[in-house]
């Protein structure tokens, strides 16, 4: 079916249009506005390492660009005004987030499917924001690749707001993201705490502070009968020696509770203890 015409940039979207849309996108375009709604801000080679992944060499890019181009031509995705890192060129570093149409497209395909999930669109981000959110994207699409091996599953990857827990006493825990891994007889439930180096010790000693409160009150975790570990990633080593100290001077179970790795072997972390010891148990 032929796509109707797009939106132009400031003009009404209308339903039909909307209806009319969704009835032309491909399985791989709806995964691309899962994703990014999943994830709030996703990179375009991120994007390209999750849903192109079975195209080779130069194709791969190219695919790429044509559909990405295609769904922000149509206020499905919105790329923001600034680039992140690296030296690539173009759509792949650029940072997507969900316009209109997309959050529209959602909402039309979870009535149908009477799905309750939050439809999630990302207001105008600052840059720490933006650096903050796609390393949280970046954790998540380095486990679904290093699962394409093998081995293990990704059952779960909520990032925020999606990931917060209910505390217990009226407030929240608020990790960066909640994951939960499975292999061929264990499942592994794991907050996640993103560090950047941009916040001061006491506030990092605070909110560690939460968790180990948290289990001590043996509160539920989210899946109801364990409470997740807490894998802080860190920028370098420096900082992780930072960390560790902050982690040994709390009360117990934080020895049991957190740990502490390079943001960079997140991943194969979280992949490497998916056989030992699980969860802790609540009381």
């Amino acid at each position: 079916m032929t796509a109707p015409a797009a939106p132009g940039p400031g003009r009404r979207v209308r339903p039909a249009l909307v209806v009319a849309l969704a009835e032309t996108l491909s399985e791989r375009d709806w995964q691309i506005i899962d994703t990014v709604n999943r994830l709030r801000l996703v990179t375009g080679l991120q994007l390209e390492r999750l849903t192109f992944a079975d195209l080779q060499g130069r194709s791969r890019s190219v695919v790429r660009w044509r559909v990405l181009k295609r769904l922000v031509d149509w206020r499905v995705l919105a790329p923001l005004a600034r680039r992140v890192g690296g030296s690539l060129r173009g759509s792949a570093q650029l940072v997507y987030a969900l316009d209109v149409v997309g959050e529209r497209l959602l909402r039309l395909r979870r009535n149908l499917r009477q799905d309750e999930q939050r439809v999630r669109r990302a207001a105008v981000p600052g840059e720490r924001f933006v650096r903050h959110t796609v390393a949280v994207s970046e954790l998540y699409v380095s486990l679904i690749e290093q699962s394409r091996a093998g081995g293990f599953q990704v059952d779960e990857f909520l990032a925020e707001p999606a990931s917060w827990c209910a505390n217990g006493v009226g407030g929240w825990m608020k990790p960066d993201g909640y994951v939960v891994l499975s292999g061929a007889d264990v499942t592994d439930h794991w907050w996640v705490e993103v560090d950047l180096a941009t916040e001061a010790v006491p506030t990092l000693r605070g909110k560690f502070l939460a968790y180990v409160d948290f289990v001590s009150r043996g509160q539920l975790g989210p899946a109801g009968s364990v409470v997740p570990r807490v894998l802080v990633t860190v920028p370098s080593e420096e900082r992780q020696d930072t960390i560790d100290r902050v982690v040994a001077g709390l009360p117990a179970p934080a020895g049991e509770l957190f740990r502490v790795v390079l943001y960079d072997a997140a991943a194969a972390s979280l992949v490497a203890t998916l056989h030992e010891p699980d969860d802790l148990p609540t009381g």
